[in-house]
């Protein structure tokens, strides 16, 4: 948690200061309170009270004073440790979020995304209570206890009764030994209680995300007992913590019942022999509660500060993550134009013990139109997804415009590439901002030609049009919709490669055609790079790359690839007929 304070800028390391000095000012005001009443007992024990009611009346607007500052320091104290917590993490949420934007998929998967999620707002918001209690509580209740302790030892020595302070070091013995078994049996519960959140949105966005299919299947009953087994298990921890939480509240009130009844006892018993020891007997158990009520907040701070502390670390976790991914130095000359190339290309998923992709190497030029497929799990996305470095090879290098790609900065690698993910992916906002997410500074002419070239005309059928609002994840349109607005949102970058991993599947045939046909006219100089099933997408490829579990078996056209590769001809007769073939 503490790690986290380097994200302060010197403006809110002076507000820190200042809301120590406001939260010194209050326990200041608070610790002179019981003073003015001392003074006031010590008035009303004079034989001719007349003679000091104006001093009565002084002291008694001192109080006023006194309890107003309280109450203005302790509001101030609170909006500027509220102001400093939150523009903190306000800013470190800020660092996770590109953080987590230039993580690679090794880095994703390492965390899990709803591991992400809970990091990104449950572990912020446990941080964001804990940092404001400790900018004003963490000041306010040990400066508070020393101060009382002080008066104390002053008061028992001025009236010879320091037996009574022996009630009040009794009474924090109990309470710290309450807070140390709390303490221990507590918070190694608050680790499982963020990982059991975790898993709580893990098994709620499996579930949302398909719940089609859950539908469909008739899986809601296996859903429900997932949801059931992992909501027990919060519970179970967060119920555990709660009734040993429940503990306290009653111990400490009884605790400090207990202290005030013995001060009256011993304060009463003591009179006997001295009757001017009455009149310290309220000043004494104000001083004992404060004492009492310091070392019952500091209690609750030691059981929340850990609960902050593992918050902090899994945040930091996040931000002191090693990234897999670098961006080159950027300082290269291109020998080419809109080429790619696969040198003796390798590639093994982290932690894996094989190869998904092994010894791949091809060029295509300018302009070429590269195919690739193969049989489900042959390795087709996860090579496209090596051009624009979601990942690295593992062996063998991936040049881009004669470059490699490693010495791309990520930014200019992605501005030169297309990108059409196997799934429609849109984002909340308009029609329109969808399109621009591809080009922001994408003309009106810009967004029609994206919209015509991808049979996207379905847009104007649309009562606002390009104004129409997608909701979160594109579930207002149709699959087919997303794909083609997916198409149009990459095409309008104009930019020098396209990649479209399986991006026709949701078409109809006839749409497949008409989108492929502009994209040739549209983008003749562009270098396309399409996965795909059917054979009736990539038959006009100027070349076809044919993967069987990972490795090349066949490169070339389409006719010759049906003479010369068994697996090609093989899914060619799956799909159409020797006739439809000739």
């Amino acid at each position: 948690m503490f790690k986290l304070f380097k994200y302060f800028n010197w403006k809110e390391w002076i507000l820190i200061l200042l809301t120590f000095g406001i939260v010194g000012g209050q326990v200041w005001c608070n610790i002179s309170l019981p003073k003015c009443t001392l003074e006031i007992s010590q008035y009303l024990r004079m034989p001719d009270i007349s003679l000091y009611w104006k001093e009565i009346v002084i002291t008694c607007m001192e109080m006023i004073g006194y309890a107003l500052g309280v109450i203005l320091c302790a509001i101030l104290a609170n909006f500027l440790a509220s102001l400093i917590s939150t523009n903190l993490l306000a800013r470190v949420r800020g660092k996770i979020f590109n953080k987590v934007n230039s993580f690679s998929s090794k880095e994703i998967n390492q965390f899990s995304i709803p591991s992400l999620i809970t990091r990104t707002t449950n572990d912020i918001t446990q941080l964001q209570q804990v940092l404001t209690m400790f900018f004003t509580l963490g000041i306010n209740a040990p400066l508070t206890a020393i101060l009382a302790i002080i008066n104390i030892v002053d008061i028992s020595k001025s009236y010879s009764v320091s037996s009574l302070s022996w009630v009040n070091v009794i009474s924090v013995i109990a309470i710290s030994l309450l807070v140390i078994i709390i303490i221990s049996t507590v918070v190694p519960k608050f680790k499982k209680i963020q990982k059991a959140t975790d898993g709580l949105n893990l098994v709620t966005r499996e579930n949302l995300t398909g719940i089609k299919v859950i539908r469909a299947i008739g899986a809601e009953k296996t859903q429900e007992e997932k949801f059931d087994k992992v909501n027990k298990h919060f519970s179970k921890i967060e119920l555990y913590v709660n009734k040993v939480m429940a503990i306290i509240e009653p111990s400490l009130s009884f605790i400090m019942q207990g202290t005030s009844l013995a001060i009256v006892w011993f304060i009463g018993f003591l009179a006997k022999e001295n009757p001017s020891i009455l009149e310290i007997m309220s000043t004494f158990t104000q001083y004992s509660i404060f004492i009492i009520m310091s070392f019952t907040t500091l209690s609750m701070l030691f059981m929340f500060i850990p609960r902050g502390i593992v918050s902090g670390r899994r945040i930091n976790e996040i931000l002191d993550t090693p990234l897999s991914l670098f961006d080159g130095d950027g300082i290269f000359t291109m020998s080419e134009s809109g080429t790619i190339e696969f040198k003796n290309v390798s590639f093994k998923y982290p932690d894996a013990d094989e190869k998904v992709l092994e010894n791949i190497s091809f060029k295509v030029n300018q302009g070429e139109t590269i195919a690739f497929i193969g049989s489900t799990g042959s390795g087709k996305s996860t090579l496209i997804n090596l051009i624009p470095r979601f990942y690295d090879c593992t062996e063998g290098e991936i040049l881009i415009n004669g470059v490699n790609v490693k010495d791309y900065k990520q930014k200019d690698l992605h501005d030169i590439i297309g990108y059409v993910p196997q799934k429609g992916v849109l984002f909340s906002g308009t029609v329109e901002e969808n399109i621009k997410y591809g080009n922001e500074n994408a003309t009106e002419e810009d967004i029609k030609k994206a919209i015509d070239i991808s049979q996207s005309n379905f847009l104007y059928k649309f009562e606002n049009g390009l104004q129409h609002r997608i909701s979160q994840g594109g579930k207002n349109v149709s699959g087919g919709q997303k794909q083609r607005l997916s198409i149009a949102r990459a095409i309008v970058k104009n930019p020098d490669i396209l990649i479209f991993d399986d991006s026709f599947s949701a078409l109809d045939y006839k749409t497949d055609k008409i989108v492929r046909k502009n994209l040739n006219k549209a983008f003749e100089n562009t270098t396309k790079v399409i996965v795909a099933q059917r054979i009736g997408t990539i038959s006009n490829a100027d070349k076809i790359i044919v993967l069987n579990e990972g490795k090349m078996v066949g490169m070339g056209k389409h006719k010759d690839l049906l003479k010369n590769c068994e697996v090609y001809r093989e899914i060619a007769l799956s799909q159409l007929s020797k006739e439809e073939l000739k």
